[in-house]
């Protein structure tokens, strides 16, 4: 990569940012506050691109993102707090006080010291837990995921695939009392310790349970639309056909998209 044209590039897109919120009256009126979920959006659709492994989508993706960062730092520039230089050198300061086996005399053997090794740095650093890394406001399940890896880097972890595994099946059987004595507290509670347990389960399949349910959501809608098709091509609306029908004709589609 050429660090000139990459450079140049970056202080063109801060230039037409300043020049966006100077002069247009929808950049203008932008707040943290009003850019937030707009954010939260287009990260989702840069990992939809990812998922779908689409190279010229996850490039615009990328470049709507990197807007947003753009528009962050602008706004706390605005506000006295910071501006993009600053936020770029955190950056290179934390990455580099974070791998001190690059950058300091520091030795690892394999990936998963690196992250132990990164647990720990943070401690060091005063983060007052292991735990406190992971945003409050994550997805569950991406939030279960990562609260399970934080703890395993010091080494609160199953020892094997059974046990996790016996886990599940015994908050299954904790569900199934829960149903019984139509406890709606706890069926929740206990649905939601299933839940969490399945995701553990996934981690020691080396699944990824976020990417497992979003392909899970995908084939379900493809084979719902595909369905509503058949059902269209036959001159029927679905509201007309009862359940029985509608399963013999999902029960095509299935077949259909297997072959």
């Amino acid at each position: 990569m050429d660090m000139g044209k990459a450079g140049e590039a970056f202080e063109r897109l801060l230039s037409i940012m300043d020049e966006l919120r100077e002069q247009c009256p929808w950049d203008r009126k932008q707040t943290l506050e009003s850019l937030r979920q707009l954010t939260l959006e287009e990260v989702y659709e840069l990992t939809e691109a990812i998922d779908l492994h689409d190279w010229m989508a996850l490039r615009e993706e990328m470049g709507d993102v990197l807007l947003h960062l753009v528009f962050y730092a602008r706004i706390a520039r605005e506000q006295q707090q910071f501006d993009m230089v600053d936020v770029i050198e955190k950056l290179c300061a934390k990455l580099i006080d974070r791998h001190p086996h690059i950058y300091g005399d520091r030795k690892v053997t394999d990936a998963e010291e690196v992250k132990r090794n990164w647990e720990q740095i943070k401690l060091q650093e005063g983060k007052s837990s292991v735990l406190s890394g992971v945003p409050s406001s994550l997805p569950a399940l991406v939030k279960a995921i990562r609260l399970q890896e934080k703890a395993r880097q010091v080494g609160f972890e199953w020892e094997n695939t059974q046990q996790v595994w016996e886990k599940v099946q015994e908050e299954t059987a904790e569900l199934q009392q829960a149903i019984a004595q139509q406890d709606r507290q706890a069926i929740e509670e206990e649905f939601g310790d299933l839940l969490f347990a399945l995701v553990n389960y996934a981690r020691f399949l080396q699944v990824d349970a976020e990417k497992a349910l979003q392909a899970a959501n995908r084939k379900f809608k493809d084979r719902f639309q595909l369905m509503e098709q058949y059902i269209r091509e036959a001159g029927k609306q679905i509201t007309q056909l009862n359940l029985q029908e509608m399963d013999a004709i999902w029960q095509q589609v299935k077949s259909a998209s297997r072959a």
